[in-house]
């Protein structure tokens, strides 16, 4: 049993955590989908207890191993988790992560492509084949062009997309369709500001919180709980259940139950104000501690999960040249999270409501983009909320639909805890 599905433009099908949005801009960045997540290195499982098993289309998923990983403690770098690290040390687990979600969009490669047997219970994540040495050599190149070309850079210039662009074999020349044809949009990752721009970012932030309700109201609303339902890309899995807590200033759980698939289990995302877990189902490490870019990303999120907080919660914030979000007009600040997180607003230039954010993680081989585009916003007791968001990674798509929301409703300090916990 072999799965063939290809990541990035030929479509992605994810089993993984959706990241679920409210309150304007409530989002849990990252998770990891079956297939880069599963590609993502070899897992240090205890002796004699086997991978979790991928299932065919359209069979019934089956039970994943508690036992197979357990749960990491914050910190752990990547030589600490997964067998055989050569190049790429010394950063975090979920950093390391979404460095293979990198390679695998870049390539349009899924983890078949790098690790035989990927998606059964026979695959040895540590062994070596000419295609992984030849990755190794080819970052290897690729960290030694920005290094010696590029110094004191903290994102590299040169990185596996430069080259490849969704090609397991990079194109040495032009074409004439790519020469006289329209070319797709492409819009850099680091915004620049736009020389006489006339509005603010701070204006901005404020015609959004207006829209979304206003300062005052949202001051009074101190946590949240919601229901909907998710669809990952091209229905895979069928039909999630979701439930969402918040609680002001800085803490947030996303939990999506597939109880359409019995055995599949939860996928499910905390974060306390300080620490923050992941837990995706047929996955190799299944439950981990955030530490890197999506610990950056999940306390981003909790404290926009409270549209009030945007101007104290983002530091350098830049207006950049008008662009369109499903042709509307939008207005682009881009700004800085925790620990310099880079992360791009697009406000709708008419009403002030968020759009889109995209967020960019750090990683040896260039960033790691995560995207959120949100609508629906509907009127819940003085304040407004997106109902419908479409989060996509590098490994999958998730699309919700929020159909209840409770506001200053109690929640549980567990919620926020480790997963096991969480979703009791």
């Amino acid at each position: 049993m072999r799965f063939t599905f290809k990541p990035s433009v030929r479509g992605t099908v994810t089993a993984g955590l959706g990241v679920a949005w409210l309150a304007g801009i409530v989002w849990l960045a990252g998770g990891s989908g079956l297939l880069a997540q599963a590609a993502r290195g070899a897992a240090q499982a205890p002796a004699g207890r086997g991978t979790t098993q991928a299932p065919a289309r359209g069979a019934q998923t089956p039970p994943v191993p508690t036992q197979y990983a357990p749960a990491l403690r914050p910190g752990l770098k990547s030589e600490e988790v997964f067998k055989n690290v050569q190049v790429l040390k010394g950063i975090s687990v979920d950093d390391f992560m979404g460095t293979m979600g990198v390679m695998c969009a870049s390539l349009a490669f899924d983890c078949s492509d790098c690790h035989e047997a990927a998606g059964t219970d026979h695959v040895d994540w540590a062994a070596d084949n000419p295609i992984k040495i030849r990755a190794r050599n080819m970052v290897t190149m690729m960290l030694k062009i920005n290094q010696e070309n590029f110094p004191g850079r903290q994102s590299p210039v040169v990185t596996c997309w430069t080259c490849h662009r969704n090609r397991d074999r990079p194109l040495m020349t032009p074409t004439m369709d790519v020469m006289y044809g329209s070319p797709p949009e492409q819009r850099d990752d680091v915004v620049a500001a736009a020389p006489g721009n006339k509005v603010t970012a701070d204006q901005i932030f404020d015609k959004y919180i207006a829209a979304v309700g206003g300062a005052q109201r949202w001051s009074q609303i101190n946590s949240y709980a919601s229901t909907g339902t998710n669809i990952g890309f091209g229905g895979f899995g069928g039909a999630g259940e979701v439930r969402i807590y918040a609680s002001r200033p800085d803490k947030r759980t996303t939990i999506i139950d597939y109880k359409g698939a019995p055995g599949r289990g939860d996928s499910t995302r905390t974060y306390n104000g300080s620490a923050g877990w992941l837990k995706t189902p047929l996955t190799v490490l299944g439950e981990y501690a955030l530490s890197g870019g999506e610990l950056d990303g999940a306390r981003l999120d909790a404290v926009l999960g409270f549209p009030n907080q945007i101007k104290t919660s983002v530091t350098n914030p830049r207006v950049g040249f008008s662009s369109s979000v499903d042709d509307k007009p939008t207005q682009v600040v881009q700004a800085e999270g925790p620990r310099g997180l880079m992360t791009t607003f697009y406000f709708e230039t008419e009403t002030g409501l968020l759009l889109r954010m995209i967020r960019y993680a750090k990683s040896p081989i260039g960033r790691v983009p995560t995207q959120v585009d949100l609508s629906d916003y509907r009127d819940v007791n003085g304040v407004k909320m997106p109902f419908k968001w479409t989060f996509a990674w590098l490994d999958g798509r998730d699309s919700f639909q929020i159909d209840r929301v409770q506001l200053n409703t109690a929640v549980e300090e567990r919620r926020f805890g480790r997963p096991g916990d969480a979703i009791r």
